[in-house]
């Protein structure tokens, strides 16, 4: 069930006139600077501060349904609807992104920001994923940029700063292009099962429930990030890249701008790259268009989309997104009991996989064997061999070589299994 349509400004704003903070450049629908101008950033945030907005749900304390719930995102509508005419329509016209670019039996896991994954069994089907059916984690709208308007800076701990047009970007004579076959991963895959066996346990509800679909491959096309900083010429002493988007990110009661950073180690092998295409087509807006960062075997969230300014810096990014999301904490202490600081940045994904058909305690009728299908998938190098077990880790039987997808490093493998059954008719 799709959720509702996004409403018009759901409240009276408190001031006689609407605040006016002006799209920064030409031909960038809803894009707001904000780091440049801690002035505005300031506004902003005295600005929300007047309005009592909807207390966000803590914990889940039962089981969630069957099915993903579909989770509005009704408190990001409102920060929006209060920065004035700028960000208010980012909710609407969102979501028409999201019902043109993406097909119609997406699950929404929530509607804004667009969080989203395909249906399971069609996501396996193929090794390389259609971009209808990529999976989306959204921070905040979705800006509309004119790609001959577009272009992106690159400063900090460089030689030459400069500004960079799209067509700069795409002149071979300047930049030699690359093409590769990626995965990209959300941190968050299968947080609903986490919910689903540990309610209650401190996995919140308002972040999005995931399935296992949070995950999908897509060949791009685009410049390696490393040609770029050579270009600008890399000062020693820069260790980490900063990467910022347009889109407005909103984070206990402040605006920022989507920011992440890598550090330059992996800019260097060669495993950052700057796309512009996605599969054989220009970046759907809604990953990105006109231009993201792709960064290889990291989580997904370091993919920065709509990006407008690459900083380098001598440590890692200390924006919100990168020093309060994406930690990990160790057993010992539980994430209700930590600092941000008593965590670390996920970076690399481990190796992960997931039995996509049939799904878990489906009731099965077979014939002395089931089908399973899944994929595997690590940031560190493609999977070697793939063993599915049927009782629970006792027996484990290892997937035929040629029932695996083809090998990329920087990608899964989609596989599929026959498995014997010794119990007759049902289970």
């Amino acid at each position: 069930m799709a959720p509702a349509e996004p409403n018009a400004k759901p409240f009276e704003l408190l001031t006689a006139e609407e605040p006016n903070f002006p799209e920064e450049r030409e031909g960038w629908k809803g894009y707001i600077e904000w780091e440049r101008y801690p002035e505005k950033k300031k506004q902003a945030a005295e600005i929300l501060a007047k309005y009592d907005f909807p207390v966000p749900p803590e914990f889940q304390l039962k089981p969630l349904p069957d099915t993903n719930p579909v989770l509005e995102g009704v408190r990001w509508k409102y920060y929006h609807y209060a920065m004035g005419k700028t960000l208010k329509d980012m909710p609407a016209d969102s979501w028409e992104h999201v019902k043109k670019e993406k097909s119609e039996d997406m699950v929404h896991v929530l509607q804004f920001p667009y969080n989203g994954e395909p249906e399971r069994k069609r996501l396996v089907e193929t090794e390389i994923t259609n971009n209808k059916d990529h999976f989306v984690r959204n921070h905040g709208g979705i800006p509309e940029i004119d790609p001959e308007k577009y272009f992106f800076e690159v400063e900090g701990l460089v030689n030459k700063p400069k500004k960079i047009t799209l067509k700069e970007l795409q002149d071979e004579s300047i930049f030699p292009r690359m093409e590769t076959c990626v995965t990209l991963q959300c941190s968050g895959t299968r947080r609903i099962e986490q919910i689903h066996d540990y309610p209650g346990d401190g996995d919140e509800l308002i972040n999005a429930p995931w399935g296992e679909g949070a995950i999908g491959t897509a060949r791009y096309v685009g410049v390696s990030l490393k040609k770029v900083l050579k270009y600008c010429g890399l000062k020693p002493e820069g260790k980490h890249v900063e990467f910022f988007g347009a889109d407005t990110y909103f984070k206990k009661g402040h605006v920022y701008n989507y920011a992440v950073s890598v550090p330059t180690r992996k800019v260097k092998i060669n495993e950052v790259m700057l796309a512009w295409e996605m599969n054989g087509e220009p970046l759907p807006a809604i990953h990105g268009f006109p231009l993201r960062t792709v960064v290889m075997g990291y989580i997904g969230a370091r993919s920065c989309k709509w990006l407008t300014r690459i900083n380098v810096i001598d440590q890692p990014s200390l924006a919100p997104v990168q020093m309060k999301e994406y930690l990990y904490y160790t057993p010992q202490n539980g994430k209700q009991n930590v600092t941000y600081s008593n965590g670390f940045s996920i970076q690399t994904m481990p190796v992960a996989s997931a039995i996509m058909t049939p799904v878990d305690k489906d009731v099965i009728v077979h014939d002395g064997k089931i089908r399973m299908t899944g994929w595997a998938y690590s940031g560190s190098g493609w999977p070697e061999r793939v063993e599915v077990s049927n009782d629970g880790g006792g027996v484990w039987y290892e997937v035929p070589y040629e029932n695996l997808s083809k090998k990329y490093y920087h990608a899964w493998r989609t596989w599929w299994v026959d498995i014997p059954v010794d119990a007759e008719g049902w289970l």
